[in-house]
């Protein structure tokens, strides 16, 4: 049995605000069967304490990072949790990064850099009687996990999963001494990062192992269009990167249990739950492909494009459905365009619920994203016979057969693939899917072909365990 301390800032059903979250959530389970026991430290955010119920003190600190914390042990939703609580850091109103106002919480710094404290304090001392065997911090908020293992003469090896590289948890460097952290230690080898202190950086290079969500991720983080200043890092550390593709937690997401939608097992089924679709979002009867989208509405997400190629969806008799929130000027002109074409209807925020209903009720799942490292709205969309029309990048790339010549002929297609990742490009795919909506048969083949398709964590987990292992023997 390989003990691993799991270090996340977010853990679905506990605390989301992304993909992240499902996956810290899903991994725990899933490696039970691969011999691993898995154990998540996770932020006391006052969401996550009230969920914990009874809990007990295993680690204490009289002073992290300016006052008293402790580790406290609880069981949640089938998960083994240890919880830092630390009100001088966590107890605060907004979310997990952000205040109420939208804006990062000022000491996010000292707030993440003392998970990674607690992390590798856990790791040399143990936490109520367990000491785990790897640490596995996920994204820049347990970056800094690595060179706090090195101070306090540990070596436990550290994996690390780059979920999104966009984010590097940069602070200046003159909170070094702040935060725990030698100076002499400060140079472009370990977390200097053009002057500042760099989380992801110092997880990057004191990392045992390094993986990404997607195997195309993996490969397009070590160039410069896509690894965000830290490509030269990645190069260098080729031989210890990987991608492992995420999985769904396919109990929650099946269209044949789930209590969100009427019950179905093949694509017949989605009739009734596209007609409910269609009511509940306020949209018209119509012979093209009801599209879907559910995203953060962000320019990463390709929002833009879809406003500029979306004449070519709508021309030909197809519609959308979009529930999602970002950046205003996108929420606004999104509902301008709804106000003006009864085909296109928009919801903006976020809600579990109707994102379940509109993956039953929906032909196709629109994610023209510029960089995706995995996704799962495709896979959701695979698993409920909902077709995906996705950008050709990262995890898009790796999970979606798209419906070209050779694919069709072997009937293996799952869904629509555009490249160049462009508004004309988007338009163009928005057109073929819409010509291959026509053909019933054909349509229903994609329909098919995707809800066949493994989805679930079976595979990826024991590619994580085989990581451990790795790392274990490196």
């Amino acid at each position: 049995m390989i003990k691993v301390l799991s270090v996340a800032s977010e853990c679905a059903p506990l605390v989301k605000t992304g993909g992240l979250a499902d996956v810290a959530g899903a991994l725990p389970a899933a490696l039970t069967a691969q011999s691993v026991e898995m154990r998540t430290l996770l932020p006391g955010y006052p969401s996550v304490v009230s969920k914990v119920g009874k809990a007990k003190a295993v680690v204490s600190f009289k002073d992290l990072f300016g006052g008293p914390a402790r580790v406290l042990a609880a069981t949640v939703a089938g998960l083994d949790l240890l919880i830092l609580e630390a009100d001088h850091l966590y107890d605060r109103t907004g979310g997990p990064y952000v205040t109420e106002e939208g804006r990062d919480h000022k000491d996010n710094d000292a707030r993440f850099a003392a998970l990674c404290f607690a992390a590798a304090h856990i790791a040399v001392q143990g936490a109520g009687g367990w000491t785990p065997d790897i640490v596995h911090g996920h994204d820049w908020q347990a970056g800094l996990t690595p060179e706090y293992l090195y101070e306090m003469g540990s070596t436990v090896p550290f994996v690390f999963t780059i979920h999104n590289i966009a984010f590097h948890g940069n602070t200046d460097a003159s909170r070094m001494g702040a935060l725990g952290l030698d100076d002499w230690r400060f140079s472009s080898d370990t977390f200097e990062f053009w002057g500042q202190v760099s989380a992801l950086k110092a997880g990057l290079t004191g990392a045992t192992k390094i993986n990404t969500v997607s195997q195309t991720y993996a490969e397009e983080l070590m160039t410069p269009h896509f690894g965000m200043g830290m490509d030269g890092v990645l190069q260098a550390r080729k031989d210890d990167l990987s991608g492992i593709v995420n999985g769904i937690d396919t109990e929650v997401w099946n269209p044949a249990t789930d209590p969100e939608v009427t019950n179905y097992t093949s694509p017949k089924g989605k009739a009734k739950a596209k007609a409910a679709l269609r009511a509940e979002f306020g949209l018209p009867d119509s012979d093209g492909p009801l599209c879907v989208l559910v995203s953060r509405l962000t320019h990463q997400k390709g929002i833009d494009l879809l406003l500029d190629a979306l004449g070519a969806l709508t021309g030909r008799g197809g519609q959308l459905a979009l529930l999602g929130s970002g950046d205003t000027e996108l929420e606004v002109a999104l509902l301008e365009r709804a106000a003006h074409d009864p085909n296109v209807a928009v919801k903006i925020g976020y809600d579990e619920g109707l994102s379940h209903r509109m993956m039953a009720g929906g032909d196709a799942i629109l994610v023209p994203s510029r960089f995706e490292p995995c996704g799962l709205t495709q896979l959701y969309g695979l698993r409920y016979g909902t077709v995906p029309v996705v950008a050709l990048t990262g995890g898009l790339a790796d999970t979606v057969i798209t419906a070209n010549p050779a694919a069709m002929a072997r009937k293996v297609a799952t869904g629509v693939q555009f490249s160049p990742i462009t508004a004309d490009a988007f338009a163009n795919a928005l057109t073929r899917t819409c010509d291959l909506f026509k053909d019933k048969a054909t349509w229903t083949m994609l329909q098919r072909n995707g809800m066949k398709q493994p989805v679930g964590w079976e595979t990826s987990a024991a590619d994580y365990a085989a990581l451990y292992r790795s790392a274990l023997k490196g």
